[in-house]
């Protein structure tokens, strides 16, 4: 008797096998990369509004634009390059990551802005690790336990996973938190999580965790291990009028000023506050205000609409990747992109304590620009690589499997 496969598998080979025609601009996530581009776009005039009324306003601008134009060029590399060389490079990405962290703290190089030491000088180029270390703990992560569970009888963790795939994020989170830099291990926090979550570890971990979180913030507040600017900024934030001139004047000001906007804004490069440069540091952390004064309610839910559509195209992403390493690293930018923005427009409506975390794509800075829309990149090439190579078959494949049970 001649054994064949199932007509379902025999198609599910034929479709995994067709060569792609399509050239691969037409089989990127359009909806994905029409969001970004709008966003884009918003921040550019955004910040051009905002650094108006200075001396150095073509500086800025001009700036931001050649930090758009590089992030594209890194986006597109990471989006063309083969996964195997992204699974290949990601422990170098990991191990520059810490390096760049480590290197902060050697005398000379790192540099305190805004009372934390999150910056390296090199002549006239200005980096921050911390922004890349985002980017290199969701793939160091995704491809740990991808590693440990792709081969696994059933893909599924045990406790011994769930704790080194945590130590992956140790090191970088201890670099940061030495800064100190809270915003940003908030998030690596969230992300932490989020990839756990996903790869399925048990509840019995992420509990924990959560509890450990909350606990270990209470702590560095007890313990005085934050800045004391950050510990202002906490005190500011549960009441702004307790310091109304130092810690909580960022809050009142860009309460002011998106309580100006109303409806549809004051207009483009008319909004009082903004014009008059009364919320500080308004072209990068607290962008926002200026959607909201300027552009109004419609201008500012026009933001929180296109990231709606980042993170629904990244979650989609996340769910028909092929491999364990594409729905982890997709669905840990989902929860980078997710935490980082409502983080900002949280502390920009009185929400979310005053943390220094950029809006992505929209904020002026080189650094969160590149590792943004790297990540960008990386969501491109998981989706171009499982829709036109596996897509098909992974639907089919599971169909066949069902029904073997």
């Amino acid at each position: 008797m001649v054994l064949t496969a199932p007509p379902q598998l025999r198609n599910a080979r034929r479709v995994s096998a067709a060569p792609t025609t399509r050239p691969m601009w037409a089989r990127l996530d359009w909806p994905l990369t029409l969001a970004v581009g709008g966003l884009l776009t918003l921040g550019t005039l955004l910040v051009w509004s905002a650094t108006s009324a200075q001396q150095d306003l073509h500086g800025y601008v001009v700036k931001h634009l050649v930090n758009i134009c590089i992030g594209i060029g890194l986006a597109v590399l990471v989006a063309v390059t083969d996964h195997r060389w992204v699974r290949i490079w990601t422990p170098v990405v990991y191990l520059a990551s810490v390096l760049g962290l480590a290197a902060i703290f050697v005398p000379g190089v790192g540099a305190v802005v805004n009372g934390s030491r999150s910056w390296i000088y090199l002549g006239g180029l200005s980096v921050q690790p911390a922004e890349f270390a985002k980017l290199a703990v969701v793939v160091g992560i995704a491809l740990w336990v991808a590693e440990k569970t792709e081969g696994a009888l059933g893909g599924s963790m045990h406790s011994v996973d769930v704790a080194q795939a945590m130590a992956i994020a140790v090191l970088p989170a201890a670099l940061i938190l030495a800064q100190p830099d809270l915003g940003t291990l908030l998030i690596l926090a969230a992300v932490v999580m989020g990839v756990l979550a996903v790869a399925g570890a048990h509840k019995r971990w992420l509990i924990p965790l959560a509890v450990l979180g909350v606990g270990g913030s209470y702590a560095a507040v007890r313990l005085h291990i934050l800045a004391g600017y950050q510990l202002d900024r906490l005190l500011a934030f549960t009441d702004p009028s307790l310091d109304p001139r130092g810690a909580g004047y960022n809050t009142i000001q860009a309460r002011i000023a998106i309580g100006n906007g109303g409806l549809f804004g004051q207009g483009l490069f008319h909004g009082s506050q903004t014009q008059a440069g009364f919320v500080p540091e308004q072209h990068t952390d607290f962008v926002f205000t200026v959607a909201g004064e300027e552009l109004g309610l419609a201008g500012a839910g026009a933001i929180i609409a296109l990231f709606a559509v980042v993170l629904w195209r990244g979650l989609r992403i996340a769910a028909r990747a092929e491999d364990m390493f594409g729905r982890l690293a997709a669905a840990g930018i989902v929860c980078w992109f997710g935490f980082q923005a409502f983080q900002n427009i949280g502390m920009c409506l009185g929400i979310m304590p005053v943390t220094g975390v950029p809006l992505p794509f929209v904020s002026y800075g080189g650094t969160s620009m590149f590792a943004s829309l790297m990540a960008i990149g990386l969501l491109q090439n998981i989706h171009v690589r499982t829709d036109h190579r596996f897509g098909l078959g992974v639907v089919v494949r599971s169909r066949v499997a069902r029904s073997r049970y």
